[in-house]
């Protein structure tokens, strides 16, 4: 049996669970996994500061979804909620029940001042979103 905590939380669009950040953290916080799945440049500029946030880029989802624990309530997050509606659909879709998505992603929870590590160390350049790599040290 899955560890129902979302049942409660959020609202729910066509069939998905979306909560907002401050929604997430409270279920964080009560023992959902955060999944983040934004592209690493875009991690190395800005995470969620909350314990056991789990990283699984977008391209690689679909091959790497089974390490994420079907027994846990699991939130996906991205950076404004779009990329991470995917990969809610992908779990749904292979049976996890226990499962939303996080409103607005890093962007809102940035917004409603949640926990937050900017700049971890990494430069970043590049002539355009597309093209960022980390900066020569």
């Amino acid at each position: 049996m899955t560890n129902d905590l979302l049942a409660n939380r959020g609202m729910i669009i066509n069939g998905m669970r979306h909560l907002s950040p401050t929604e997430t953290k409270e279920a964080i916080l009560d023992g959902a996994i955060l999944v983040d799945v934004r592209p690493e440049p875009l991690t190395w500029m800005k995470a969620f500061d909350i314990e056991g946030v789990i990283y699984c880029p977008h391209p690689e989802f679909a091959k790497l979804f089974k390490n994420i624990p079907v027994d846990k309530a699991v939130i996906i997050a991205d950076a404004v909620g779009l990329r991470s509606k995917e990969c809610v659909e992908i779990l749904l879709k292979n049976g996890y029940r226990n499962v939303a998505n996080l409103a607005g992603g890093i962007t809102d929870w940035e917004q409603d001042g949640l926990p937050l590590l900017k700049d971890r160390g990494r430069e970043l350049n590049g002539p355009c979103l597309c093209m960022l790599r980390p900066g020569k040290h």
